[in-house]
């Protein structure tokens, strides 16, 4: 019966193989994170690419730091022998692993779409399915957002990829709009003088172009008016721009006694009640 003497020698060696591979595998890593990540990003940067590259390719320098580390720490650890019996393994591991990660690898290749056509960046407020929020950060597989009640959304790059995505913050100016009914019997040019009035002193709102309000659609039980100003997005958030418009031309137009109808239903005719008559039997 072999004595325990007899693994001795057999486990030091995997115990002092496997130190030889975790030590190589830290520093490895740890090295090539500290002078790779700072290359890229310095190298990036002097060329005027912006964070969201930036922020793509680290996540990509990373993710080769690491399979690099794991392959020339096993290599120095003496593990290259079982490596290369796995290389044909690992052909078909990758295979299923594809199959498996399909998501994955369309949120990858969405994100790298998105870097290079540039229909955001950071900073920019973003709507898309309904949704709204400014882009923080753009990594390899999602995309963050923060929503307009502080609120962190992460978005995987496939649906942002494959969805309709306005920017109002790509271009310079901006204009909000917002549709007021008044009743037919109200003076419209009052309405308007009022209503442009109140767009000029929004905060943000620009004085070229000039705010505006135009009769756009005449409704069941109201003329529309459209009240239009114009903002720099970079400055002022649409949405608290609209906001603003939206409260201080309703007070306004209150002050001026302008009604502002809303649909309603009226019922007409008459209603008459039957009288019951009661037949008492003798």
């Amino acid at each position: 019966m072999p004595s325990v003497d007899e693994y001795v020698p057999a486990i030091i060696d995997v115990v002092a193989t496997a130190a030889i591979f975790a030590v190589a595998f830290v520093v490895l890593y740890w090295v090539g994170k500290a002078l790779l990540l700072s290359l890229t990003e310095r190298s990036l940067e002097s060329r005027g690419f912006n964070e969201g590259v930036i922020s793509l390719a680290r996540s990509i320098v990373t993710v080769l730091i690491l399979l690099g580390s794991v392959a020339i720490a096993a290599t120095v650890a003496g593990f290259g022998t079982v490596l290369v019996a796995l290389s044909a393994l690992g052909g078909a591991v990758v295979l299923a692993v594809g199959f498996a990660a399909q998501d994955l690898i369309a949120n990858f290749v969405a994100g790298i779409f998105i870097v290079k056509d540039e229909p955001f960046t950071i900073g920019d407020i973003i709507e898309w399915d309904d949704n709204q929020g400014v882009v923080r950060d753009i990594q390899l597989r999602v995309t963050q957002l923060e929503s307009h009640d502080n609120e962190l959304v992460t978005v995987p790059n496939s649906e942002l990829a494959d969805s309709v995505v306005v920017n109002p913050s790509r271009n310079d100016l901006l204009r909000v709009s917002y549709d007021f009914g008044i009743g037919y019997d109200d003076d419209i040019e009052q309405a308007r003088a009022a209503l442009i009035e109140e767009a000029e002193q929004v905060p943000g709102a620009l004085t070229e172009p000039e705010p505006s309000v135009a009769v756009t659609d005449l409704g069941d039980s109201a003329v529309v008016l459209t009240g239009r100003f114009w903002i720099d997005p970079a400055e002022y958030r649409p949405a608290a721009a609209r906001t603003a418009y939206i409260e201080a031309g309703k007070k306004r137009l209150d002050a001026e006694g302008i009604d502002m109808p809303y649909p309603h239903s009226q019922l007409t005719g008459s209603v008459s009640v039957a009288e019951r008559t009661e037949t008492k039997m003798a």
